[in-house]
């Protein structure tokens, strides 16, 4: 408080030499002049003065016989004068404070913590319903009734708050620890797991269903692997009704995939000329102000540079300013040489296989070949392969009561 005191009052760095500079500081104490920050070298002393000290000095300085220089001058009285010399610089200082003060007015980011099961999207989308968004006035916002809201809308919040740190709206939330569970189906309506692709079972791990295939069958796409349909027999082994479930298995099947590609001789690559054009832009939330332009060139394309001034940061303004660079470029057209296009073949084919790794397919065989056939390098793959087959569909039902397909009652 009082450095900042003195700053607005002024204060000088002054430098005293002479015949009695002891009697000089003597005196100024004596007067009530402030004087601190006392530095001596030699028979030099340098210390600082308050402006209103700093006049009343010229009878002390001829009373001790020294002289007075000043070095350096502080504080508001010397900044203020320079300051209002810049017209440009003023107006643009009042317009800032003027809109910092009016964006303190408004709420310019939304922060939510302690959300697991609703996500974000579903929050914000609550928030919007309720007149809750980015640019609204701080006054327009009753952070009780949001609140409410928020434990009225949402059954599983046990806890929630609201509160204003700025210009940001903290909203923090507790929901239910408890494991939502879903009542089970006591009937469900059954489902078969179906082969999505032909080939030869090799590992089959049944867990609910009726399997209808064994391993080192063959099985074409479209085949029922596990029925969801379990009978249920009678004494004489006659089906007395059937019971449906969910078929669940683990079947892998091996068969035979294909990979072709092609790569032409000839393709078109950007070079770029050096010419370029930029454009400044600003954007305030959702609008964007840019310079007027008009085609820069014949073929170009463009880098968008985005930043944001890192005072509008702290505030969390969502005020953003950047660039567009447009640069020109040709079509120009080249060869693929031997060596270039085996590469990126070879990428392609990698790619393929990784890709197959991923999605848990174990390959047993491939036959890789690179060929040329017209305008085109040529890529042709046989692979041999095993994987995980079963999708689900529904389990076709039978009537209780009636006659199971190949049965029927006779008279004789």
């Amino acid at each position: 408080m009082i450095e900042l005191l003195k700053y607005l009052r002024g204060y000088l760095r002054i430098r005293v030499w002479g015949f009695s500079p002891e009697r000089f500081m003597n005196l100024c104490s004596n007067k009530g002049i402030l004087i601190w920050n006392i530095v001596r070298e030699g028979d030099v002393y340098y210390m600082n003065i308050n402006l209103r000290g700093f006049w009343a000095l010229r009878p002390i300085v001829r009373k001790t016989g020294t002289r007075v220089a000043v070095l350096e001058r502080y504080g508001l009285p010397f900044f203020l004068p320079r300051l209002l010399k810049r017209k440009v610089f003023v107006m643009g200082l009042l317009m800032a404070t003027a809109f910092w003060i009016w964006s303190s007015l408004y709420i310019w980011n939304i922060e939510i913590s302690g959300n697991y099961q609703i996500t974000d999207d579903v929050f914000q989308s609550f928030l919007k319903e309720n007149q809750v968004t980015v640019g609204m006035k701080k006054g327009d916002l009753d952070i009780e009734d949001l609140e409410k809201e928020i434990r009225r809308h949402f059954s599983h919040i046990t806890w929630g708050s609201a509160r204003l740190s700025g210009t940001k709206l903290l909203i923090d939330i507790k929901e239910n620890d408890a494991i939502i569970i879903s009542p089970e189906k006591k009937e469900t309506q059954g489902t078969d797991l179906v082969a999505e692709y032909g080939g030869r079972v090799v590992s089959m791990i049944v867990r609910s269903g009726v399997p209808k295939v064994a391993i080192g069958d063959e099985v074409e796409a479209g085949c029922v692997l596990v029925e969801g349909k379990v009978p249920i027999y009678n004494e004489d082994a006659t089906v007395r009704e059937y019971y449906y479930v969910d078929a669940d298995a683990d079947i892998i099947i091996e068969h035979s995939m294909e990979f072709n590609d092609s790569l032409p001789f000839d393709y078109i690559r950007k070079e770029y000329t050096g010419r370029e054009k930029t454009r400044y832009f600003l954007r305030f939330g959702g609008k964007e102000w840019k310079m007027p332009e008009d085609s820069p060139f014949l073929v170009y394309d463009s880098l968008i540079r985005e930043s944001r001034p890192l005072l509008f940061e702290k505030l969390s303004i969502p005020i953003y300013t950047g660039s567009y660079t447009y640069r020109e470029y040709v079509n120009v057209e080249h060869r693929y040489t031997d060596e270039e296009a085996k590469v990126l073949l070879n990428e392609k084919i990698m790619t393929f296989i990784a890709n197959l790794q991923e999605k848990g397919v174990q390959i047993i065989e491939k036959d890789v070949k690179i060929g040329v056939d017209g305008q085109s390098w040529i890529l042709y793959g046989d692979f041999l392969v095993q994987e995980s087959v079963g999708k689900s569909a529904d389990t076709e039902k039978v009537e209780t009561g009636t006659d199971t397909p190949g049965e029927s009652d006779t008279d004789e």
